[in-house]
């Protein structure tokens, strides 16, 4: 256990964050008379060589959305201390991880470690012939470094684990590559083939953006069905608990140039909700071409997603450019049996970032399929202003249109996809390339100070293959403001057409902006959002 070697073991931005609900709010789990839970409220511990099954854990969840709500309590000891520069000397020993001893097995179970943001035990255990045990992890399966190894005892016990990574042969059969992470209240991200770590997801968002304060549901405990050899699918599932609720979740993750979630999500609700979040999504916008000037960095954009995609239940689809407002922002899409929506990042071209080291153009799209019917409800987009890329500051999620009330059960059906979701370049409808944004007017005179510049690429579909003097139009929808000069023209030498408008709006107004391309008695490109906040 003792080192005096200098590392810094993955301590990232998400894994940071991730911790920071459970860190503000005091969320937990406590166990319950169950097949599923041990007996000892404070214990928290699963009994071991029981009997599991979803079904099982849906009842076990919906006994205990009857109980009022308590918080897991552990016994003082070293974890307590633990601070920012102590856990960044902490890294799981890849010899230790589980299911190692399997040769044909392609799947490995990770811990992280309790302490600093992460005080709230998790409980992680494998299924074996429909038989759960806990999987139990000491400080023999974790590698201190420096003075932290002379003050970690040997051969301990921990209580529980901040979460677990799962390792997968994802871009080379002989490299075990992270693939799935589950860690920070219901927080959970993947990446698919020749991904990097950017967006999450979470179990479940309560009151998200609302004045009352959001809660943070956390996943307590885990049960890994352990892969057969040689499978390229896992089943996970999970205990979600919170003060308003309680739920059973399913995950089948299969790794792959996509990375696919199969997601069943059984909720039981201890009282009425706000506003529910249905697969909320969480991501990074800094800056790009429309807000690049108000940051003085030599990289030309800095985001883990550029736009929230739409696909009605029609096929039409919705492209909404992210923003970085000056004030809190919130944009709802009201949607019936909606095909898909998600955060994407569409600019996969490493001259757009500069940046090696984050490597933003291989951070994954994620998109949210609705299964079975949804109803009636909105995508809801939270914008958030932020100066440091460190800040996740925009989220997306579902809110259906039913009201949540105490004693509700209800089961959402959802496939997660992880990878690089760029356009069809076969699509019949033009998609949105590139927003700009800047000073309106003409080149060479005073800009106009209560106006603004939107200069919009629309690329590919029947509408590139359009000559220049083809008869389109574009069709413009504008609030609160007035459009003062469009122009629509095909940019030479390419399969683009760029749509520029000035427009004008009152200060302190916020102005949304809706526009696509039609020609020959049909729509040529997909729909453009945007909201400008007016300063």
């Amino acid at each position: 256990m003792t080192s005096t070697q200098e590392l810094s073991p993955g301590i990232t931005r998400r894994s940071v964050l991730a911790g920071l609900p459970a860190a503000a709010v005091l969320l937990g789990s406590v166990a319950c008379p169950s097949l599923l839970f041990a007996q000892d409220a404070d214990a928290g511990a699963m009994t071991q060589g029981q009997p599991f099954s979803f079904d099982l854990l849906t009842e076990a969840m919906r006994d205990k959305a009857r109980q009022p709500h308590q918080v897991e309590t552990l016994a003082p000891s070293f974890l307590d201390g633990l601070q920012y520069d102590d856990y960044r000397l902490i890294q799981f020993r890849r010899d230790r991880a589980r299911w190692s001893e399997d040769d044909r097995g392609l799947f490995r179970v990770h811990a992280f470690h309790l302490g600093w943001l992460f005080n709230e035990p998790v409980h992680v255990a494998e299924v074996v012939d429909g038989r759960a045990s806990e999987l139990v992890f000491s400080t023999d399966d974790f590698e201190y470094f420096n003075e932290l190894a002379e003050r970690v005892p040997e051969h301990t016990e921990m209580p529980g684990v901040a979460g677990f990574r799962l390792n997968f042969p994802l871009n080379r059969s002989d490299i075990l590559d992270e693939v799935v992470a589950f860690v920070g209240a219901s927080y959970f991200r993947a990446l698919g083939q020749g991904n990097s770590y950017g967006i999450s997801a979470r179990g479940l968002a309560i009151n998200t953006g609302l004045p009352s304060g959001e809660e943070f549901p956390r996943f307590s405990h885990f049960w890994l069905e352990r892969p057969a050899p040689g499978a390229r699918e896992i089943v996970v599932h999970a205990a979600l608990e919170s003060p308003s609720v309680t739920g059973a979740y399913r995950f089948v993750i299969t790794p792959g140039v996509e990375t696919v979630m199969e997601v069943t999500a059984r909720l039981f609700f201890r009282a009425d909700v706000e506003q529910l979040g249905i697969a909320p999504l969480t991501s990074m916008f800094l800056y790009d071409e429309k807000n690049r000037s108000g940051f003085d960095d030599y990289r030309p954009q800095v985001h883990d997603s550029n736009g929230l995609h739409i696909t009605r239940a029609d096929g039409e689809t919705l492209w909404r450019p992210l923003n970085n407002p000056p004030r809190l922002a919130s944009s709802y899409f009201t949607e019936a049996n909606p095909q898909s929506f998600g955060l994407h990042q569409r600019d996969r071209d490493f001259d757009l970032y500069q940046d090696k080291g984050a490597r933003y153009e291989a951070r994954p799209s994620l998109n949210v399929e609705p299964l079975g019917d949804w109803g009636l409800g909105a995508v809801r987009l939270v914008e958030i202003p932020t100066d440091l890329e460190v800040n996740d500051n925009i989220v997306a999620f579902w809110v259906p249109d039913t009201p949540v009330r105490a004693g509700d059960e209800r089961e959402y059906r959802y496939r997660l996809r992880w990878g690089n979701i760029d356009p069809d370049e076969k699509a019949d409808r033009a998609w949105v390339h590139e927003t700009r944004a800047g000073a309106a007017g003409a080149a060479g005179v005073a800009a106009p100070e209560d106006q603004r510049k939107f200069v919009i690429d629309f690329k590919g579909g029947m509408l590139g293959r359009l000559p220049e003097d083809a008869k389109v139009e574009p069709a413009i929808w504008i609030s609160q403001g007035e459009i003062v000069s469009k122009t629509l023209y095909k940019l030479p030498q390419n399969d683009m057409w760029r749509l520029v408008l000035d427009v004008q709006g009152p200060r302190g107004s916020t102005i949304e902006l809706v526009a696509h391309i039609a020609g020959y008695d049909r729509k040529l490109s997909e729909t453009w959002l945007y909201q400008w906040m007016r300063p």
